[in-house]
């Protein structure tokens, strides 16, 4: 396994970041809340062909791989860009990547042009589809019902967008008995598995770019902030914590980026390297982003500073996947059970 980015993947990478900083300030993330969609982005993103970019080529995709959109990823977390890139780039992959049908195909051409907007639910349905990712602003969501797998067509939204203090816009959907069945047994479960796994890896990457950028931040301010005489990024207990949160951000960068890279090279484990580099992600990220709020003092906590962004999408992105206790039960289940053991 070689994490080295190509030449190709860091040409890439710098496309990426001069985008978001270009046209996702912190301002325009400011200006997003509370839903957390800029739709004028979204077009932005859409024409770059970023949603399609792990199509394959002849489908009309980018023809690249899981890897390259975590490259994205990475840095759209950084930027807290307030798109669901993750969600509609995971659907439309899945869309593309089913046997195409009459009633299919027209909805995967018209997501991979970037017509509409997918989202996966990353739960099994039954009626409702409970706190879909991007749920309140997509046009269709895939969702598993038993051994299903249906689409969703949001003509009008079911709810709308479930308040939240992580700028989220998740929803809950209604899940019609007439919904399009577009794919059933092993076939629908191993793609919403598969999708899952690629919604995590990528969730991921994005959770340790923003852990990455709140490091960055607290120690803008601890190089700054004075008390008793001195700047506080002098006292050495402020210094272990910072050394210590760069340090596990290191080692969730190499696991994120093996969880991504597991997806292309359809790794056995696959799904579970997903899940541990979701699952150390989101707890890295949220002790980092509080820990950076924490030595702004009170100040932290105020709408001005911009900690207080990445402090409040360090706890709220993760919990779409559900209760992380569960994940770890599951993932040890996953891991140490197979025999039944």
């Amino acid at each position: 396994m070689n994490l080295d980015l190509t030449d190709d993947q860091m040409a890439l990478r710098d496309t990426w970041r001069d985008f978001f900083e270009k046209e996702a300030p912190i301002e325009v993330v400011r200006a997003a809340e509370p839903l957390g969609f800029d739709a004028a982005l979204w077009s932005k993103v859409v024409k770059l062909g970023l949603p399609s970019a792990a199509v394959p080529g002849d489908r009309g995709g980018g023809g690249a791989g899981i890897i390259e959109l975590a490259i994205g990823a990475e840095l759209l977390g950084g930027s807290l860009a307030p798109v669901p890139l993750i969600e509609a780039a995971v659907a439309t992959t899945m869309l593309a990547s089913l046997p195409p049908t009459n009633d299919l195909e027209p909805v995967a051409e018209a997501a991979v042009a970037g017509e509409l907007l997918p989202t996966l639910a990353l739960h099994p349905v039954g009626d409702l589809a409970r706190l879909v990712p991007a749920g309140a602003v997509a046009d269709v969501v895939i969702a598993r019902r038993g051994e299903e797998l249906v689409l969703i067509r949001q003509t009008e939204k079911s709810e709308p967008a479930i308040p939240n203090l992580g700028a989220v816009p998740i929803a809950t959907c209604l899940v019609p008995a007439e919904a399009l069945v577009v794919a059933s047994g092993p076939l629908a479960l191993a793609a919403h598995r598969r999708a899952v796994a690629h919604w995590r890896a990528l969730s991921a990457v994005a959770l340790l770019g923003l852990g990455r950028r709140a490091l960055e931040i607290g120690v803008e301010y601890v190089r700054e902030r004075e008390a008793f005489g001195s700047v506080i990024g002098s006292f050495q207990a402020i210094q272990h914590r910072l050394a210590d949160h760069a340090t596990a951000l290191e080692g969730a960068r190499l696991l994120a980026f093996k969880g991504a890279w597991a997806q292309d090279v359809n790794h056995p484990q696959a799904a579970e390297l997903a899940s541990m580099a979701f699952l150390f992600a989101a707890e890295t990220a949220f002790r980092t982003a509080s820990d950076s709020l924490h030595f702004h003092g009170g100040y932290g906590y105020t709408l001005e500073y911009d900690i207080q962004l990445y402090f409040r999408r360090a706890k709220a992105w993760p919990l779409a996947a559900g209760d992380p206790r569960a994940a770890y039960a599951s993932l040890a289940n996953d891991l140490f059970d197979r025999d039944g053991v």
